[in-house]
């Protein structure tokens, strides 16, 4: 899967694991804040009179207010649609996936071991064909040796499937 971002320079900032336009982001914030709050203000102007009692006024309007949220959410998705397109499909270069590696064994805790790994988990890998490269990592001389004997059990399970 590669990412291809456009090539004007862009102050970005990283949000709940996503990058996002530090412009568009605030955009987004004061439009949501205008919208929600501006629904939740007439909301309440107009029930006031006439609804009953004010605290289920009060409530209708908190209700207007979230759809203000939800009107302004699909607002700005229109306004600021993403700004990277992703390709799936064409190979991806192998030494950026031995760079992530290096990097992720220099965090705290390290990469682990794939035997450490849920069956549901390793079966992931198996599928995105990235178990023998988290296997290749491992430290001790026997990694790369359980690597590619799993590599030579996948060709023979794939060769036996297609026969």
């Amino acid at each position: 899967m590669n990412i291809n971002e456009a090539s004007a320079p862009r102050r970005l900032i990283e949000v709940w694991g996503d990058t996002a336009d530090i412009r568009h982001l605030a955009c987004s914030i004061v439009i949501g804040g205008a919208v929600s709050l501006g629904g939740f203000l007439v909301a309440a102007r107009i029930l006031a009179d006439l609804v009953k009692s004010p605290d289920l006024a009060r409530a209708y309007a908190m209700l207007a207010g979230l759809v203000g949220c939800l009107v302004a959410g699909a607002l700005c998705a229109v306004l600021f649609p993403p700004k990277r397109e992703v390709i799936e499909g064409e190979p991806a270069d192998p030494s950026w996936r031995g760079e992530v590696l290096a990097s992720l064994a220099m965090e705290p805790g390290g990469l682990g071991s794939t035997s450490d790994l849920p069956s549901a988990a390793a079966q992931e890998l198996k599928e995105l064909q990235l178990f023998e490269l988290f296997a290749s990592r491992e430290p001790g001389p026997q990694a790369a040796d359980r690597a590619s004997s799993r590599s030579v059990q996948r060709t023979a399970t794939l060769a036996d499937r297609s026969a």
